[in-house]
């Protein structure tokens, strides 16, 4: 009798150290699923903002808006991290490095430095416009056009093999680095 009431209570508390592991695990196995994960940049394309190994937390819940970084599959499998520039029903163009969204000129503050450092001696984004990209006149519903901060080393939607981004291929923006340590911070 007294084997089988020290093996019961064994059991009970190795029950009491397994349910608050299960339920602690599927909290994480939920919270990744749904609301958030994270994600390690994998190369240059977003320089200055973010480098390359930089780990960002990237959310899966809410809408998209112009300028978010957002991080979303690629057709052979990989995941990119660029910035949303165009929005459904925008027609994009720059021209002597400026942005033009549906002809409205709009600034780029996060390009600052990496414009100073050309000092003007060269564009630091080429002249285009998406009719001669990409074919189009306006950015479809369902779709979006992203570009790394990184122009002159981007591979993103002026490249016709990345084109247009879906919105079920999006899957969420990054507005939080929280890694490396001592550069922890909210991007903009």
């Amino acid at each position: 009798m007294k084997r089988g009431i020290f093996v019961s209570g064994n059991i009970a508390k190795l029950m009491d150290w397994i349910k608050p592991i299960v339920i602690a695990a599927v909290v994480i196995v939920l919270v990744r699923s749904f609301l958030v994960t994270p994600i390690v940049v994998d190369g240059a394309s977003m320089k200055p903002t973010l480098e390359n190994g930089d780990r960002l937390i990237v959310k899966k819940i809410g809408d998209f808006e112009r300028f978010d970084i957002v991080v979303f599959n690629t057709s052979i499998g990989t995941k990119y991290v660029k910035r949303i520039i165009g929005m459904p029903g925008d027609h994009i163009a720059y021209k002597n490095d400026e942005l033009f969204i549906n002809g409205i000129l709009f600034e780029e503050p996060y390009l600052n430095s990496s414009k100073s450092q050309l000092k003007g001696a060269l564009p630091f984004t080429l002249d285009f416009s998406i009719e001669e990209t990409l074919n189009i006149s306006k950015i479809p519903d369902g779709f979006y056009f992203v570009i790394g901060d990184n122009r002159r080393n981007s591979n993103d939607s002026r490249n016709p093999e990345i084109g247009l981004v879906a919105e079920e291929e999006i899957i969420g923006t990054t507005d939080v680095r929280f890694y490396p340590f001592n550069d922890i911070e909210l991007l903009k």
